[in-house]
């Protein structure tokens, strides 16, 4: 039934569901068990093997009972009612075993996203949301996600105070100050499932409406997140356990900080008259809590022989019996609890209670399975009787709960000192002020005590996994087999094998086990922690499979200026580059003639981050990269840059790019945008099968490093104003040369490099910091950015090919005009002996050259084919070459293109004929190099 007042819950509108056939109301901010419970539904669930009934244990992710089907608006089986936001027009029934799935396709949409950041929290409890705070007020980028729709936590079902305020108060106003915030984001619903090498976590996020109904069809219903971190702090709180006694299964048993949440959080009173059975003073907490909620608390029964006085000075202020140094022997009933027997510790006789509630607290568990599938080990704790963290190879710490520390104050300090360590650690700290933890009352407890079985002759009722139906009797009978490992066990009994992989019943099935062999539970240890930590839909891991969409998108760390500056965007490969920034009134040749015009005569700049990037690190890193490229690499010295490119063994082009010296066991190659992937793959191809022995690593960092090509006459000045402290003269800052410098205040690295003619540098800084260069430049106010298709003019005037566009894989340095960069001193190299071939050295091989069509405004379409007559002949046609790349030039003042021609060089001043529809466009052979053909305007 619903409490008078109090709740979280939005009691202005009413829901209507359907349990079981059965029409209920509920309001929004209610889950499914808190609708339950509120209109007197006790059993909710019917055990897997025994067939017995079950009603809500928890009130979360741990509940191992109430799992029930949703059968409209669409079927989801294998749910947890405590789960399930309720939402209006709900229909869902009680399980047995398995669910079932649709019949027809799901009509449902997932997606996934790719996220980074400095700091990632998982836990937005007191803890989480202190390290986000402490972690985002040094300016770090940070990443809070939280399983449940509104943050706070064990805040929202308690009346504990955090800095004067209500818990719960405290929590929405801090999560939405860190919303606010432009480098947080906070994902609420999203629960973090599996933690894998290399700092990468992934989550799902359950997508829903303002009223918890599940997402309209053209929303995602579930969104995957796979997050790069470089640190984590793990707040992922910690779940009550449950004490095996004589029916501790029946409905009506319910751990006691789930009975304070319903009452707290939902406003819903889980039974009238209540027994409380508790190891722990936090179970205390909870037993004054209902007494203030109305529920009539009759006893709370303790196996410690004492209490603290303060807490029972407040039981005794509500008429609640202490029973120290009692234990519960058994709750009975006929399908739920009726009644509860009480026996003392030390003695013989047994008393009955009248009670329908029976609130069970045998202690808190770390959530440590993050913790232990990042690589962590854990450790026995004695004081608290539990497991918890211990050491992780990765950059990853608990806080709060997830660590043992239970007193809200506590959690609260040490959530703040996690957050602050693990912003310090991920990347330099901004000169904010240190965040003060924020500060809650002190309420001074007792030891807790680790108590987890009640003694009896028969343990064929005491239950240690709801969800499986085992029993004490057997996981004795196990023992009893000869049994020892907790792992067989588990196999053996099926314990901690269910949907909720043993939440309450993992460490208490480790304790009787223990119990069992005379052993500590400390040496016995616990089951392994594996991925998922909740149980995610295969849907959901598949993503979407809808043509393009099943393609990822890839964005450079600049796309957001890009999108809001208007500019419109092809693809390449996987990539979304700016294609041209179009002003009002302007088509696409306005505008790249404006963006052309600009970086020939004033300065412009393009994002030029897709390029890819490889670390090829090593001793032996030099010589590597001598035998993949036509020229020698080894002998570039530090500081220095150079061409290069990479030929099949059938000595035709595959890649081109730049090779930077960074030490003297350190290069950085670059590759084409479209074949980043491939490159890294031949390399790694060679290296592993053809040349082990090699002392050299490989590492893409393509999205590590965002690029700023700055290019045009005026380009000098603008880096100067940028970088007062680097050098830009034509003797300071030679061509294909880097340096080190702070560029608009971020750390970079400045490469002389021109892909268009004109002065030009590349600046390379973090992609965390792109936006900011990106910004800066732009903020001068002298700076036009410009495209893709502006950069493909450019290059092209300058005969510079692109491979993929003037190649075709039957292309090779020589047929380009590019003999200069096949190296003649070295012994060999991949394609080297390819070049001696028949055929490669034909005459008469198609080779790059540049043709101007007689009408200066027409634009031959690229892939047009050239013949040698002005008159078509009967066909076949002989087919002298093709259109490679076609531009109309600013520079140039016509239309001019590249091609592949038979004859290549020995054609030059030959009219051919291009066939365009019905017509054929008389074209002149010359060079392709049509700009600057002296290279005069590289050094500005």
């Amino acid at each position: 039934m619903r409490r008078d007042g109090g709740g979280r819950i939005d009691r202005s509108r009413v829901l209507r569901f359907r349990f079981d056939g059965q029409e209920y109301t509920g309001h929004p901010g209610d889950t499914l068990a808190s609708a339950l419970l509120a209109n007197g539904v006790r059993q909710v669930a019917t055990s897997v093997r025994l067939g017995r009934p079950r009603g809500v244990f928890a009130a979360g992710g741990e509940e191992p009972n109430a799992v029930v089907q949703i059968e409209e608006p669409f079927p989801e089986p294998m749910l947890t009612a405590t789960t399930v936001e309720l939402y209006d027009g709900l229909v869902a029934r009680s399980l047995a075993g398995q669910g079932r799935l649709a019949a027809g396709p799901d009509p449902a949409r997932y997606d996934a996203v790719h996220a980074h950041c400095d700091v990632l929290v998982v836990g937005a409890g007191p803890a989480g949301l202190a390290a986000a705070r402490a972690a985002a007020a040094t300016g770090a980028r940070v990443i809070l996600a939280d399983d449940q729709p509104e943050p706070g936590g064990g805040l929202l079902g308690s009346r504990d105070e955090v800095d004067g305020v209500p818990g719960a108060e405290w929590a929405a106003a801090t999560a939405a100050h860190l919303e606010e915030q432009p480098e947080v984001r906070v994902l609420r619903r999203t629960t973090v499932f599996g933690y894998y090498d290399d700092n990468y976590l992934v989550a799902v996020e359950r997508r829903t409406n303002h009223l918890g109904a599940a997402a309209p069809a053209h929303v995602a219903r579930e969104r995957v997140w796979r997050i790069r971190a470089r640190r984590v702090v793990l707040a992922t709180g910690a779940h009550e356990r449950p004490i095996a006694f004589a029916g501790n299964d029946l409905p009506g048993v319910m751990l006691a900080g789930a009975a304070r949440t319903y009452a707290t959080r939902y406003g819903v009173l889980p039974g009238r008259r209540a027994v409380v059975f508790a190891a722990n003073d936090g179970a205390y907490a909870a037993a004054l809590d209902l007494a203030d909620a109305g529920v009539d608390v009759a006893a709370v029964v303790d196996p410690r022989p004492a209490a603290g006085e303060l807490v029972a000075a407040r039981l005794r202020e509500r008429g609640v019996e202490l029973l120290a140094g009692h234990v519960v022997t058994a709750a009975r009933g006929d399908g739920q609890v009726s009644s509860v027997e009480v026996s003392p510790v030390s003695s013989g006789g047994v008393s009955s209670i009248d009670a329908d509630l029976l609130l069970v607290s045998g202690g808190w568990n770390p959530v440590v399975h993050l913790f232990s599938q990042s690589g962590g080990t854990l450790r026995y704790d004695e004081a608290i009787g539990t497991l918890v963290p211990d050491a992780s190879t990765q950059a990853v710490e608990a806080a709060g709960a997830a660590r043992g520390v239970f007193a809200l104050p506590g959690c609260l300090a040490d959530g703040t000192g996690a957050g602050a360590r693990a912003a310090s650690a991920s990347r330099a700290a901004s000169a904010s002020r240190p965040v003060e933890a924020p500060r809650a009352e002190e309420t001074p407890e007792a030891a807790p005590l680790a108590y987890w079985l009640v003694p009896a002759d028969d343990y064929t009722g005491h239950f240690v996994d709801l969800q499986r139906d085992v029993t004490v009797a057997d996981v004795h009978r196990a023992t009893g087999a000869g049994l020892r490992s907790v792992e067989h066990v588990k196999r053996y009994t099926t314990a901690g094998t269910a949907h909720d992989q043993g939440k309450t019943s993992g460490l208490l099935t480790s304790a009787v086990v223990a119990q069992a062999l005379g052993v500590p539970v400390a040496e016995l240890g616990t089951t392994t922690f594996r991925a998922p930590y909740q149980p995610v839909s295969f849907a959901a891991l598949a993503g979407r499979d809808r043509g393009a969409l099943h393609d990822p998108v890839r964005v450079t760390a600049l796309h957001e200026w890009h999108v809001a500056n208007g500019a419109l965007f092809e693809n390449v490969g996987q990539w979304k580059r700016p294609w041209y920034y179009p002003r009002p009134g302007e088509d696409m040749e306005a505008a790249v003639l404006r963006e052309c015009a600009a970086a020939r005569e004033g300065v412009a700049a393009m994002d030029a981050s897709t390029l890819g990037k490889i670390d090829v690190i090593g001793p032996d890193a030099g010589e590597f990269l001598d035998r993949l490229y036509t020229n020698l690499m080894s002998s570039l010295k530090v500081g220095s840059i150079r061409y290069g490119v990479m030929c099949r063994p059938d000595g035709m082009v595959f890649d081109d790019g730049t090779v930077i010296r960074v030490a003297d066991d350190h290069f950085l190659v670059t590759t084409t945008t479209g074949n980043a992937a491939a490159v890294l793959d031949w390399m790694e191809e060679w290296l592993q099968t053809e040349w082990p022995w090699l002392r050299v690593h490989l590492t893409s960092v393509t999205e590590q490093w965002a690029t700023v090509a700055l290019v045009g006459p005026g380009s000098r000045e603008v880096l100067a104003g940028l970088a007062p402290g680097l050098a830009v003269g034509v003797d300071d800052f030679p061509f294909m040369t880097w340096r080190e410098a702070e560029v608009a205040g971020v750390p970079a690295r400045v490469c002389r490099i021109s892909f268009s003619g004109e002065l030009a540098f590349e600046i390379n800084v973090t992609s965390w910091d792109g936006l900011r260069l990106w910004t800066e430049i732009m903020d001068t106010g002298l700076v036009t950015p410009y495209g893709t298709e502006t950069m493909h003019v450019l290059r092209a005037e300058k005969g510079y090919p692109i491979v993929g566009q003037d190649t075709d894989g039957t292309v090779t340095p020589q047929d380009l005009g590019m003999s200069w960069v096949v190296s003649k001193k070295k012994p060999d190299f991949v394609g080297k002996r390819s070049f001696s071939r028949a055929d490669t050295m034909r005459t008469d091989r198609k080779q790059l050259v540049g043709l101007l069509p007689e009408d200066p405004e027409v634009l031959l379409p690229e892939g047009t084919h050239l013949v040698s007559t002005g008159t078509l002949p009967e066909p076949p046609v002989p087919m002298l070459g093709h259109v490679t790349s076609s531009y109309r030039s600013a520079a140039l003042g016509r239309t001019f293109a590249l091609a592949l021609v038979r004859g290549g060089q020995g054609r030059h001043g030959e009219r051919l004929y291009a066939p365009v529809g019905d017509t054929l466009v008389p074209v002149t052979v010359t060079s392709h190099v049509l700009y600057d053909p002296e290279g005069a305007r590289r050094d500005g």
